[in-house]
């Protein structure tokens, strides 16, 4: 390995020890040592400190101990007599710095405690850009994404793209992928969530697209992330350092990108991540460490063309990943479920209490319908102009001989996420209280009403070929035609409702095991029946028999 990479994280970790210690001296003698410290909404307290050393920092006085073990984490610097290899002392630098960087985030929620806004997604028009760590709130709701898969990694990106197109380019590819992307630090008075406000795209935890902070050290909250996963979904306990470290090697699958140029702070922070199995590849010319050791691969690759670097990241980090390839003009993910259509953006839309919108999903017998046919009966998208509104009925008829009744609203309420998971289409409710909005860029690219159902058809098969045979899907765009959709639809609701509302655990004989969370929870098992869900609450029993 280079002398030149250990240099500069080591020269970088004594930089960042140095400064803060002098941050913690400066706040202690203007706050009292027993002001509290804390990121918002977390029973985690500091979460790396916490995971880390089991050290629980609820005031400004508990931050000596930490800093003092940073700074004995601290190894001696690099001289030309030593030749011994420099991963130990580089891996020590660099958690040194991290366990700095938290301090020094922890020192400004009491210092600035307005500077970040403490929310899911940003505040653009009011300025308010960065959200700062994840409250315990978003930890539980977006890691039940980590559990299920549907987001296998993220990656965190420092500093900026020379363009905002390659920053949309490249962010949008790792959307494609279900990746979150956690975003800190910037690069000529720009940074990569600037660039992607400039360029159109929406940020937040809504859209994957989370903007932590301005500053080298707010990349500290992916790390706080990935942590308190490990304690939450994992059972580590907090201190038991080599456990967290091992766990997020082998379950949290994230990397870092540095885009511009890596001086010491950046370098000891890239350092401190390799202690949790995380590579970096930058865009410029750094010392590389390629040998393979504590990350999968290598652990810091450098000059990485753009075009590259996500298929790159992916590699090295050792991340099997399904992109979702249907053939529709838009771009299709659960990274996009999140996102929203607003007045500006919106060409036209159904539903939401303006129209009739109604959705079902009914079983047919094999010969009655054709496997892939989409059929729009009545105005398709390109009839109509900005700012129209019209009613639409999604039928969708599925055959298979493993299909039961007792599947149709499962598979019914996948509806929901499977047109929300295409760019630039909005969907909320389900049934016939649905709402659809469409936007102007997902019109421009060539999208109809029929990609709709080109979509269904295609993950119905995916996820649900183990029930199912044959997928058909008919929309209605014409009132009357909706309205006795409707009115056979509600028949139906009822009747479903009855038989679910009637279930009892002393009238079913099989009950399901779950262990969906395993990945997160390797020791948990939960047991579900008719009137008991799994402890996420994310799938019952029905859900379980159709799986």
């Amino acid at each position: 390995m280079s002398k030149l990479v250990a240099f500069a994280a080591i020269q970088g970790g004594y930089n960042v020890v140095s400064e803060v210690e002098g941050e913690l001296r400066n706040a202690l003698a203007a706050y009292d040592a027993s002001t509290k410290i804390e990121f918002p909404n977390t029973g985690y307290y500091l979460p790396v400190i916490y995971s880390l050393l089991g050290i629980p920092v609820k005031t400004l006085e508990d931050l000596k101990q930490p800093m003092k073990f940073a700074r004995g984490l601290l190894p001696p610097h690099v001289k030309n007599v030593h030749h011994l290899p420099y991963l130990g002392p580089l891996l020590d630098a660099g958690m040194a710095a991290i366990l700095a960087y938290e301090i020094k985030e922890g020192i400004r929620s009491i210092t600035d405690p307005d500077f970040y806004h403490p929310h899911e997604d940003p505040d653009i028009e009011a300025g308010k850009l960065w959200v700062g760590p994840a409250d315990d709130i978003i930890l539980r709701k977006r890691g039940v994404e980590f559990v299920d898969g549907s987001a296998p990694g993220f990656a965190a990106i420092v500093g900026a793209c020379p363009s905002p197109e390659i920053a949309k380019m490249i962010v949008e590819e790792y959307q494609k992928r279900n990746l979150y992307i956690f975003c800190a630090a910037g690069h000529n008075g720009t940074s990569v969530i600037e660039q992607l406000i400039e360029a159109g795209v929406q940020i937040g935890w809504s859209t994957r697209i989370v903007p932590f902070g301005p500053y080298i050290s707010s990349a500290v909250f992916a790390l706080g992330f990935a942590n308190r996963a490990a304690m939450a979904f994992g059972g580590v306990q907090p201190g038991d350092y080599k456990k967290i470290l091992i766990y997020n090697k082998n379950r949290i699958f994230a990397f870092v990108n540095a885009f511009g140029d890596v001086g010491t702070h950046w370098a000891c922070a890239a350092a401190g991540c390799v202690n949790w199995g995380f590579p970096t590849l930058a865009d410029t010319d750094i010392p590389e460490i390629l040998p393979t050791g504590i990350c999968t691969y290598e652990h810091v690759v450098a000059n990485v063309p753009y075009d590259e670097i996500v298929q790159r990241s992916v590699e090295v980090r050792g991340l099997k990943v399904h992109v979702s390839d249907i053939d529709i003009p838009c771009s299709f993910g659960p990274a996009y479920e999140g996102e929203r259509v607003r007045g500006k953006d919106l060409f036209v839309q159904c539903g939401g209490g303006k129209t009739p919108a109604t959705e079902l999903c009914k079983m047919a017998d094999m010969g009655q319908i054709d496997d892939g046919k989409v059929t729009v009966i009545g105005p398709d998208l390109p009839d109509m102009k900005e700012g129209d509104t019209f009613p639409l009925g999604i039928y969708v008829q599925v055959a298979g001989r493993e299909m039961q009744e007792d599947f149709e609203p499962i598979l019914e309420r996948q509806i929901h996420h499977l047109i929300n998971y295409i760019q630039g289409v909005m969907h909320i409710g389900q049934r016939d209280i649905a709402w659809i909005r469409v936007s102007k860029s997902a019109v421009e690219k060539g999208f109809t009403l029929k990609d709709i159902g080109v979509v269904l058809h295609a993950k119905f098969h995916n996820d649900f070929g183990s029930i199912l045979d044959k997928v058909q899907v008919t929309l209605y765009t014409k009132k009357k035609d909706v309205d006795d959709l409707t009115k056979r639809a509600r028949a139906l609701y009822k009747n479903r409702d009855d038989r679910v509302e009637n279930m009892t655990d002393e009238a079913e004989e099989i009950y399901y095991s779950c262990t969906l969370c395993q990945s997160f929870a390797p020791n948990h098992v939960c047991t579900v029946s008719p009137e008991r869900t799994g402890l996420c609450g994310a799938y019952n029993w029905l859900d379980c028999k159709a799986s």
